[in-house]
């Protein structure tokens, strides 16, 4: 089954952490994503850029309305996914406790929904 790892992150937890710990965290998700592909769990991954670089667009009553950052106000936004494969939720947790993502911020798992005539990845 395929999970959705959403990587919500409090950009103040990684500031006072420091670029240091920001340049291991990512050393570490980078050696997580290598782990999961030579176990052929791997599908996607990536950081996202900042929110400051975010657009939002909402269609309403036939017109499009675009605005700058996010949608919602939070503390925590999300910064980053994995599309993973993992035999049961059970897996898939065990593999988000070890994305370095989890120590200052949350990570969301979602199983993917399987739509038929969806084109192959």
């Amino acid at each position: 089954m395929r999970y959705m790892l959403l990587c919500y992150e409090d950009s103040a937890a990684w500031d006072k952490a420091g670029a240091a710990a920001m340049e291991q965290a990512m050393g570490e998700a980078v050696r997580l994503t290598h782990e999961l592909k030579a176990n052929g769990q791997y599908v996607i991954a990536a950081p996202l850029h900042p929110t400051s670089t975010a657009t939002s667009v909402r269609v309403r009553d036939g017109k499009r309305l675009v605005t700058d950052g996010p949608f919602a106000e939070t503390r925590e936004h999300l910064g980053g996914f994995y599309l993973i494969h993992a035999k049961d939720l059970d897996e898939a947790i065990g593999i988000a406790a070890r994305a370095p993502g989890a120590r200052l911020g949350t990570i969301e798992i979602r199983p993917v929904l399987e739509i038929a005539g969806f084109p192959d990845r």
